[in-house]
């Protein structure tokens, strides 16, 4: 991943792209982590309520709602892994689903995980790596 996507840099989401969202979607939800981080997955963000015409999301452009992610804020914040722990991995989740989550501002990630189970029509992945 580029720097300015880390948190040391701008800090920027990267643009995500989607395609062949099925036609029953009403609404898209990004989840990103980093499963390398020392302490176990890290998350770095949380997004829901996307309009699943939308097609993505520009570089540094927010979802419509956010949770909170593990460095305690709402909102996506970029790779930070501790210098000299080597090459770390970040999936970025992309989920088409049959509902809008009814969620409350900065829920977690496992409250997003449960009210999209039994919801996903279509999902997708990217893995980006960072390494200070």
């Amino acid at each position: 991943m580029p720097a300015r996507h880390a948190l040391e840099g701008e800090n920027l989401s990267p643009h995500l792209s989607w395609s062949g969202v099925p036609d029953q979607a009403q609404s898209i939800a990004v989840i990103c982590e980093d499963p390398d981080a020392p302490s176990g997955t890290f998350v770095h963000w949380v997004g829901w309520g996307i309009d699943p015409e939308a097609g993505g999301l520009g570089e540094g452009e927010s979802a419509p709602r956010e949770g909170r992610n593990d460095f305690g804020n709402t909102g996506y914040d970029g790779p930070s892994p501790p210098p000299g722990h080597g090459r770390h991995r970040y999936y970025f989740r992309v989920y088409a689903l049959d509902t809008e989550p009814g969620l409350e501002p900065a829920a977690s990630k496992e409250e997003l995980e449960a009210a999209i189970k039994g919801h996903v029509l279509a999902a997708g992945e990217l893995m980006g790596t960072y390494e200070r």
